[in-house]
């Protein structure tokens, strides 16, 4: 393994998983970046600097997730560096169902195989895209910080995993509605009921199936393909002000879900609704328009 001796950049989006009904299985690329920088010393161990979201309250040794990630490409290479510098320049909202975590995943992987010379013939995307769902545990953020745009998922850690990724109509226009309070992922998922009936599985699958025609041929029916069945309503608990605000925003013909595990919420606004779904946030929540990212983690040229 060759070891390229200058510093890598990479740059990875945020993305919104489920979109309502596609759970652990669709998600949509952000374009909001972090940042990693990274370059192999001579000395031994690793350095972390962390800049902007969490940079107060997330770990710089080994335990940081970037670093992690960074450790299993490497594995996955065949040598692992005597010594690396890791700066993290975070924009990404964090416990704020954006996919945090998923873009320290992907990026770290991304990130150690830029670092390596012939990193990409030897950790192909599909390669990557198995080790970060068997990091992050399902593919829906993963796949979306990986391949950018929409994407569909299948898979879960230890299985066949795999993505295909689509191109957005150009008349969806994400915005985000963001609260000041976190929901950890695992909290999230604690609540979800561990079955679910005939009716509500079939509403969700016909639903998810819609969805991926709507979103980029028909956005007319996003409204109709974002419902949800299977795990939103019963998150309500978690999220009371994130699901109220959801349907606040569908009364209104807005399609709106929770993104990922929440309180997000992500409204997949038209032109002409889009002042309405950033005049819907409640006090102390932040709104902002954003346009999907086209392209997922990418080694920036220096």
């Amino acid at each position: 393994m060759t070891l390229l001796s200058t510093a890598v950049v990479v740059r990875v989006p945020a993305t919104s998983a489920n979109l309502g009904p596609g759970f652990d299985s669709l998600g949509l690329a952000l374009d909001v970046h972090d940042e990693l920088i990274a370059m192999v010393t001579e000395d031994e161990g690793v350095l972390v600097e962390v800049d902007g979201e969490g940079a107060d309250s997330i770990a710089r040794d080994e335990s940081h997730l970037v670093v992690q990630a960074m450790r299993v490409a490497f594995a996955a290479l065949g040598e692992q560096p005597v010594g690396f510098v890791l700066r993290c320049r975070n924009v990404i909202p964090q416990g704020r169902g954006m996919g945090s975590s998923a873009a320290a995943i992907v990026g770290g992987l991304v990130l150690a195989r830029g670092m390596v010379l012939d990193g990409e013939t030897r950790l192909p995307d599909d390669a990557l895209l198995a080790l970060a769902t068997s990091m992050e545990g399902h593919p829906d953020n993963v796949a979306a910080a990986l391949y950018g745009g929409f994407t569909i998922a299948w898979g879960a850690s230890g299985t066949e995993v795999g993505a295909v990724r689509c191109d957005v109509h150009a008349d969806v226009v994400p915005v985000v509605l963001v609260p000041g309070d976190q929901v950890l992922t695992a909290k999230a998922r604690t609540v979800l009921p561990e079955q679910v009936s005939h009716e509500d599985a079939a509403f969700n699958v016909s639903r998810a199936a819609l969805l991926v025609h709507a979103i980029s041929h028909a956005p007319e029916q996003l409204l109709i393909a974002t419902d949800d069945r299977l795990h939103q309503s019963a998150r309500a608990g978690v999220y009371p002000d994130t699901y109220a605000l959801v349907l606040a925003l569908r009364e209104q013909g807005i399609p709106a879900v929770v993104s990922g595990s929440g309180p997000t919420v992500l409204a997949l606004a038209s032109p002409t609704t889009l002042a309405t779904a950033i005049g819907q946030a409640p006090a102390g929540w932040i709104a902002t328009r954003l346009a999907v990212a086209p392209h997922g983690a990418v080694v920036v040229p220096r």
